[in-house]
């Protein structure tokens, strides 16, 4: 069962940045889609991105495309966010999760249940 870790959130200013970190422990992220999602204060959990394990498939929601850009490094088992030009918008609990399924060969869909395992979550609050 892997274990996913998110890091790096905090307190920035509206037009800041900020990068998040999720690091993968007990198993590998290699050979698996990796999500983004966010949950801002009484609003369900929403996509933000995801990334094939495939080189450069990418795919961001509408409100963030532009602006936020997600890599990967499976040499360190993590996956990264780097998150641009920040809105208050952009404030919620942002949690990364993986595929459930290896090599998957159609894009992973965006909805929760495409995801098998998630992180614990790390709060980005936008201020202006």
């Amino acid at each position: 069962q892997v274990e996913l870790v998110e890091s790096g959130g905090g307190l920035v200013q509206v037009g800041g940045s900020l990068r998040l970190s999720c690091a993968a422990s007990q198993s590998t992220l290699s050979g698996y889609w990796m999500g983004w999602f966010r949950q801002a204060p009484g609003k369900e959990r929403e996509f933000v991105g995801r990334i094939s394990w495939r080189p450069g498939v990418l795919d961001y929601a509408d409100s963030v495309r532009g602006r936020f850009t997600i890599s990967r490094d499976n040499s360190k088992n993590t996956v990264y966010l780097q998150m641009n030009s920040l809105k208050r918008e952009d404030t919620a609990v942002y949690y990364c999760a993986r595929d459930r399924i290896m090599w998957r060969d159609r894009t992973v869909g965006r909805s929760e249940a495409d995801f098998g395992s998630w992180g614990q979550g790390t709060q980005v609050t936008v201020s202006s």
